[in-house]
């Protein structure tokens, strides 16, 4: 039982174990989709409209977008460009997938294992034979 949940009654906050929270270094995607749909109930009340957290995604990409562009880009950094952080901007973008796919009723780990094997039937000889990347 690793972290914890707020849970209200009246005025009195009680703090129970929560236990999607990630128990070790290794958390599975399913893991993740509960912990967020977990964090989602307790402490954001509800989700944002798909909609919504569309927008956000796309937001938070541009986060990412901005920093990759500045750390490995020929941009130039500003001085509040110092503070950001590559491995936070990626989580960010994580949360909100993990988001839309609760909201969506999507299993990230069978789209994800669908979508390697679409990718391996598709692209098995593809990259091997490809001169640039030799």
């Amino acid at each position: 039982m690793h972290g914890t949940r707020c849970t209200v009654s009246g005025k009195i906050v009680h703090l129970v174990p929560c236990t999607v929270y990630p128990k070790e270094d290794i958390m599975t995607i399913k893991e993740a989709q509960q912990s967020v749909d977990e964090w989602i109930k307790t402490y954001g009340v509800r989700y944002f409209s798909e909609l919504t957290n569309m927008t956000i995604l796309t937001e938070e990409v541009g986060e990412l977008a901005r920093i990759m562009a500045r750390t490995y880009g020929d941009q130039s950094s500003k001085n509040n460009d110092l503070k950001k952080d590559l491995p936070d901007e990626m989580a960010d973008i994580l949360w909100v997938l993990l988001c839309l796919a609760n909201q969506t009723g999507v299993d990230l780990t069978d789209a994800f294992r669908k979508n390697i094997e679409k990718k391996t039937k598709r692209d098995n000889k593809r990259h091997i034979n490809n001169e640039k990347l030799q």
